[in-house]
């Protein structure tokens, strides 16, 4: 799994799983309603390139919710999120991203660990494929299980506007 990569491709809301230079699969996603951006505060998804810094939530149910990365306890349910004031949900799992560029998306103002940029998952109501997160990588809860799997800590993400 040590080859393994991903790239994000923010034009066209995919993220793309590899093996080396092979391409595993392709998932749909939706990134930051506000676009690309590194600015702390902005709500944008960072670009360039980052790393898993840790992978949060192995072995929980589909549909956990996580708050400041820990289970609430909680499942989600379109129930749930009635009786809720919360409109960002994380679920499922967490692939937490660090940026490996200083200046760019790594420390002070830019730093895209310290912004809790995440690729996770989210309720299966929300539209993939379009932009509408607050900056985080959003997927389908089973998609999320299958890559979190797929990945070790330390793989390397590229996330870019224009994916070739």
């Amino acid at each position: 799994m040590s080859q393994r990569h991903i790239q994000i491709d923010l034009d066209g809301q995919r993220l793309r799983l590899f093996d080396r230079d092979e391409l595993i699969k392709t998932y749909p996603v939706s990134t930051a309603l506000n676009g690309a951006g590194e600015q702390e505060g902005s709500f944008c998804t960072p670009r360039g390139q980052h790393r898993i810094r840790a992978k949060i939530g192995a072995g929980a149910a589909p549909g956990t919710v996580f708050i400041g990365r820990r289970p609430t306890g909680e499942v989600y349910t379109p129930e749930l999120a009635a009786n809720s004031t919360r409109t960002d949900w994380i679920l499922t799992r967490i692939l937490w991203l660090c940026g490996e560029e200083i200046g760019h998306n790594r420390l002070g103002n830019v730093d895209t660990m310290r912004r809790y940029i995440y690729i996770h998952g989210t309720p299966d109501s929300v539209t993939l494929g379009a932009p509408g997160s607050i900056g985080c990588i959003r997927m389908r809860n089973a998609d999320i299980i299958e890559l979190f799997d797929a990945v070790s800590v330390g793989a390397k993400v590229l996330i870019q506007e224009h994916a070739q």
